[in-house]
């Protein structure tokens, strides 16, 4: 059994494997081969390798990504302008879409669809297809992504963030030393970006200890359940989207249901 910490050295470090950190991830790795490319072109001189590495405690990309979802393409544009032909995991584009508000007994169809509710022109999507397919385009582009490797801390020079410590394996229920025991490492980063979720560990730490919340109103959360049905036809089609409002709420708690229709009579609940 060791116990010593390795030390690894990065210059970008992307704590958690989600949509925000891979799209991260890839669009500086581009940025990096352009100035490289631009450089080469003008005869300046080109950036030394940059290292960039994405942590995720999860045991493969996209584990932890749970949700279905309306995708508004346009950042997805923007990153990979030829996404569809890249083989982007989309369900399917909106198609017929509307918000009813419910009551015991039944529902009522709103006459017009608020514009945060409007998706016309957007895409249904399984945040995890969608993830691991960036998390694969990361890999393609040079970016080091690391799976089962969940940050336990952060790493400091007096209140400056200088990397995260990751967390121990071979740990029994009550904390002790089993003989598979392998320390954490400590990846060491000139940045360090923080897309854990909402509300992710290493931030809550950082936040306390750097008192980022203070003079600020509290942070505010949703909670929600998702469940998939197999349809036994084709009654529900992709790209379909119904949201709605109201019972079995009172008028005082805020909250709401989805139903997206998804590939295989798969709807998304």
């Amino acid at each position: 059994m060791s116990n010593e910490r390795e030390t690894l050295e990065m210059d970008v470090l992307l704590v958690g494997a989600g949509p925000a950190n891979l799209a991260c991830a890839l669009q500086l790795s581009k940025l990096i081969a352009v100035y490289n490319q631009n450089a080469k072109q003008s005869g300046s001189k080109p950036l030394d390798e940059i290292n960039i590495a994405v942590i995720e405690k999860a045991s493969e990309i996209g584990a932890h990504q749970l949700s279905g979802a309306v995708l508004d393409p346009i950042s997805l544009l923007e990153l990979i302008p030829d996404f569809a032909n890249q083989g982007a995991p989309l369900e399917a584009p909106v198609g017929e879409e509307h918000v009813y508000f419910l009551s015991a007994s039944g529902k009522f169809p709103m006459p017009i669809l608020p514009p945060p509710l409007r998706n016309h022109g957007n895409y249904v999507v399984s945040l995890n297809k969608l993830v691991r397919w960036l998390g694969e385009k990361c890999e393609t582009a040079g970016v080091n992504i690391f799976p089962e490797f969940p940050g336990a801390e952060m790493l400091y020079d007096g209140d400056a963030v200088i990397g995260v410590r990751t967390g121990d394996k071979g740990i029994d229920k009550t904390g002790k030393a089993k003989p598979n025991f392998e320390p954490g490492v400590d990846i060491a980063a000139s940045v360090t970006v923080l897309g854990e979720g909402v509300r992710g560990s290493l931030a809550k730490q950082m936040i306390d200890r750097l008192k980022l919340d203070r003079d600020t109103d509290p942070q505010v959360y949703s909670v929600g359940i998702k469940e998939l049905w197999e349809m036994p036809d084709d009654r529900f089609a992709p790209g379909s989207v119904i949201h709605t409002m109201g019972w079995p709420l009172d008028s005082h708690t805020f909250g709401g249901s989805w139903v997206y229709g998804m590939r295989d009579r798969i709807i998304d609940i």
